[in-house]
């Protein structure tokens, strides 16, 4: 996600800007061109999904200022990877922020931006967590207030849970969230297409989906008691000006579909 959030800091007409990403490559030593190299097919992993990363990234962005500037004094970014969104977002003044993932992710992004001139735009709170364990717990533990109406973040994550740690995820977010607490995320359908673009990356990479929550996403959200929008990213592309990412284009054969999803919990009004 780095590589194609830098790739698209890179274009004249980029939908975000994150000049942090580069910096997050360059202290891995990664270099992301061999993403590029396609398995028969010719298009490689960055090709496939570059626009729906970008378009995501955009549109998660929006969601999450948008709740921060109403009822949500409190943001959740869940296994948020080499997410930058506390140091470049303008987040509306006295948001809290909780970045939750591995202690080793977490130290790697400091060092990464040693020098950089990054300054946190918000009241930003490190929480070294696994989600596979009691990660409830350790938010509390930094600080977090469950009567806070909350934004909880949930991007590239659904798709790589089974369905019982999916649901289980979304059992501790809602026990966490006062109502008018809201959500925003995205969840992929894997596919042919998909899987033979990992394995030209790494053979490990083939089981990285797991499949995640099973039928509608509204559905799904909603039996937790979640008011659900569910999008199709063939649609939301659209409306900036991107095409149809080759990896969810129904005319290509082996592809499949995606989604973006914003969700509120009922009980009171925004």
């Amino acid at each position: 996600m780095a590589a194609l959030r830098a790739k698209e800091n890179d274009r004249p007409d980029r939908l975000f800007e994150d000049p942090y990403a580069g910096r997050f490559l360059a202290a891995a030593g990664v270099d992301p061109a061999k993403w590029s190299v396609g398995p028969a097919t010719g298009t490689g992993f960055l090709e496939l999904v570059a626009d729906q990363v970008a378009v995501r990234t955009r549109f998660l962005d929006e969601s999450l200022l948008d709740a921060a500037g109403g009822p949500c004094g409190q943001v959740v970014l869940l296994a948020s990877g080499m997410d930058a969104r506390p140091y470049r977002l303008d987040w509306p003044i006295g948001t809290r922020v909780f970045e939750l993932d591995f202690a080793d992710v977490l130290g790697f992004k400091r060092h990464a931006l040693v020098g950089s001139g990054a300054v946190p735009r918000c009241e930003h709170v490190e929480v070294a967590a696994d989600l596979r364990e009691d990660w409830p717990q350790a938010l509390r533990e930094a600080g977090f207030q469950p009567d806070v109406p909350t934004a909880w973040l949930v991007e590239g994550i659904l798709y790589g849970l089974p369905q019982e740690a999916a649901d289980l995820l979304l059992e501790r977010v809602t026990e966490l969230s006062a109502p008018g607490s809201e959500l925003a995320g995205d969840h992929i359908e894997d596919s042919d297409v998909l899987r033979a673009a990992r394995g030209a990356i790494s053979p490990e990479l083939v089981e990285l989906w797991r499949g995640g929550p099973t039928g509608d996403l509204d559905t799904w959200l909603e039996g937790h008691g979640w008011e659900a929008t569910v999008h199709d990213i063939r649609v939301v592309v659209g409306t900036f000006g991107r095409p149809t990412p080759p990896a969810f284009d129904p005319t290509i054969e082996g592809t499949g579909r995606g989604w973006l999803v914003t969700a509120r919990l009922g009980g009171q009004e925004s």
